[in-house]
């Protein structure tokens, strides 16, 4: 007699019926629950956790950092198989590949009712990655771009690149890279341009975003603007402009921004066996030219050795201005001499004025513009040495002065400001309003901007001669002043470095820079560099004001510091010597990439594809630091398209 007790079904029993069920309504469509399709995962996503994960509680897996396994985890070890056991399963795998797609399902469906939860958490972890699709491998490449170009980090493209060679094809792009340098702010310049001469740099060396103003002040080699620090051009005459790609432009900008940062090598020289005062530096492509009020002007090649010594004045030089390997030089003697400064030759002396020489400028590589203590300006031919014009005006000593194209403009002692003709040789508009002696001018052909002990900033129309605005905030005189575009730095005897909209005429920040006067102050588009005379160099950021580094930290006094992008030049006063400190932040040459050694301890990223040439972001070895040593800086590069390079510890556009 049968009991009337029916034992309950197991659980895998009641998933067995609910399959057999819907099996046998339709064989060869079979429907099995499971959640709505997913986008394909990218390599650095987890999988979501599937039906079996919500049955058996089992947690999801960890995200992979690199990209997904490859076929080779598919593969089962029959090593601890019994006897018989691997024939007996050859057997079913024969079968299996003999079925269909429907004969697949149902037998896969009845092999999972008997599995337990850990084996079906096994077969979760085990069939997750196998459908894991690279997107970068299915989408249109034009998508694959538009994606990249969402990403700001370079460091996420450089690892990017080392996924698959689909992945380091895409990267390669130079869209992607010019809109990183879009993003950071990395334009191109004219340094970046190896032009054969000035005539030959186009306005093309300048992508979408650069100023006018820019080029102006970046100008060609051995521009005479207090501001503009000369291109290197390569040496052939015939030579076409050759340029960058965007992506080794943005990796060399990167490298330099990061050595600025944290980094840089630097060499300190002796100028002077006692205190002199340096009263002018020029930074050049070719050259370093201090002048001394000891009656020398010392010059050096751009790694700060010396080359010459020029000796001719009587008394202390207080005015120089390089054109090439022309130098003009001025001082308390009242001469003004022209030098060749490749062989140290004095080519003219210039004798005119009755006073102290106090400023000078060249307008173009034949004239130079003199402003003196006995109040006049006066404009030379320094090929002949004759005076061509003097301008006759101001009433006190003659200061500073600025010039753009054939304007020139003057600040005195007497308060005013003068805007003259150089070719005309007269007075066009007289710039009144300050209350006390100008020292400091600046002037980018439409904007005059002047500084006075009076503790404003005033700007000028120089069209017109009116007053724009007044920059109030300072609370002494008023040294230091520089223009670019629309911001405006200034610095003062109160110690504070200011950075002013030129837009709204207001201050964007204020800085308490230094614990005295700001003895000399430079800008370009990514920083501000002040010395004091508290004896410290310090590095700004220009858009956020902070400080980045401070470059001398215990000298007695700074006199001078000038900067281009990848140097930084600085004179001041330590245990009562002059002393020149020499800072380079670039990243070595490029080396051939075939033949080259590598330190033993690195991957050859060369013999990794042997059939191709390595991108721009190959293996490089940079020096990053003179305390750091070498720094090894892998940026980059790719494997081989089925074999994803795993994660070494290497660095990425590592800056300390």
């Amino acid at each position: 007699m049968a009991s009337p007790y029916k034992r309950p079904l197991s659980f895998s029993e009641r998933r067995g019926a609910v399959f057999n069920e819907e099996l046998s309504l339709n064989t060869h469509n079979v429907k099995l629950s499971q959640q709505r399709p997913r986008g394909p995962p990218t390599p650095s996503m987890s999988t979501p956790a599937a039906d079996f994960e919500q049955v058996t509680g089992s947690p999801p897996p960890p995200p992979t950092p690199a990209a997904s396994p490859g076929p080779s985890h598919s593969r089962v070890s029959w090593s601890g198989a019994e006897e018989g056991e691997e024939a007996y399963l050859s057997g079913i795998r024969q079968y299996f590949a003999q079925c269909n797609g429907a004969q697949r399902t149902r037998l896969l469906a009845d092999l999972l009712n008997f599995c337990t939860s850990q084996q079906l958490s096994f077969v979760h972890q085990f069939v997750s990655p196998l459908l894991k699709k690279d997107p970068f491998t299915t989408l249109p490449d034009e998508l694959c771009l538009r994606i990249l170009s969402f990403i700001d980090d370079p460091k996420v493209l450089a690892r990017a690149s080392q996924v698959s060679r689909k992945w380091r094809d895409l990267l390669s792009d130079d869209m992607t890279w010019k809109n990183l340098c879009l993003k950071h702010d990395y334009q191109r310049r004219m340094s970046e341009i190896q032009a054969p001469a000035r005539q030959s740099a186009t306005p093309e060396a300048y992508f979408s975003g650069q100023h006018d103003s820019d080029q102006a002040n970046r100008g060609f080699s051995g521009a005479p603007t207090s501001t503009s620090l000369p291109a290197t051009f390569a040496a052939s005459t015939n030579a076409r402009p050759v340029r960058m790609s965007y992506k080794s432009h943005f990796k060399q900008r990167y490298l330099v921004d990061a050595a600025w940062r944290a980094g840089g090598r630097n060499i300190s020289r002796n100028i002077t066996q006692d205190g002199g005062v340096v009263t002018s530096l020029h930074l050049t492509s070719k050259y370093i030219i201090v002048a001394l009020d000891n009656a020398k002007i010392h010059v050096f090649d751009t790694e700060g050795n010396p080359l010459r010594t020029l000796q001719g004045h009587v008394m202390g030089v207080w005015a120089m201005v390089p054109w090439d390997d022309i130098l003009v030089s001025g001082g308390c003697d009242r001469d003004v001499r022209v030098w060749d400064l490749s062989t140290g030759e004095c080519l003219h002396t210039l004798r005119g004025h009755t006073s102290t020489v106090r400023c000078l400028k060249m307008s173009d590589s034949n004239t130079a513009i003199s402003g003196s203590r006995d109040t006049t300006l006066r404009v030379w031919d320094i090929r002949t040495g004759l005076c061509k014009n003097v301008l006759i005006g101001h009433q006190a000593s003659v200061r500073c002065l600025e010039i753009k194209g054939d304007l020139v403009v003057s600040g005195s002692y007497d308060a005013t400001a003068k805007v003259w003709s150089i070719s005309e040789g007269r007075c066009l508009h007289t710039l009144q309003g300050h209350y006390s002696h100008i020292y400091a001018i600046a002037f980018d052909g439409q904007r005059v901007a002047t500084g006075s002990l009076d503790t404003s900033v005033r700007i000028w129309n120089a069209q017109t001669g009116e007053c724009q605005a007044i920059l109030q905030g300072h609370t002494s005189l008023v040294g230091q002043l520089q223009m670019r575009g629309n911001t405006l730095v200034t610095g003062g005897s109160d110690g504070s470095v200011r950075i002013w909209s030129l837009e709204r005429f207001c201050p964007i920040h204020r800085t308490a820079a230094h614990d005295n006067s700001v003895t000399s102050l430079q800008f370009d588009d990514t920083r501000v560099v002040s010395g004091g005379s508290d004896g410290r160099v310090k590095v700004w950021d220009l858009k956020t004001g902070n400080l980045v580094r401070e470059l001398i930290t215990h000298a007695e006094a700074v006199w001078r510091v000038a900067f281009e992008d990848e140097k930084c030049v600085a004179m001041a006063l330590k245990n009562g010597r002059t002393i020149m400190e020499v800072w380079s932040f670039s990243p070595p040459e490029e080396e051939p990439l075939y033949g080259r050694s590598v330190l033993p301890s690195k991957r050859r990223l060369d013999a990794l594809v042997p059939d191709r040439p390595l991108s721009a972001f190959s293996l490089e070895h940079r020096r990053i630091g003179s305390t750091s040593g070498i720094q090894d800086v892998e940026m980059g590069d790719a494997g081989p398209s089925t074999a994803p390079l795993q994660p070494t510890n290497t660095t990425f556009f590592h800056d300390e």
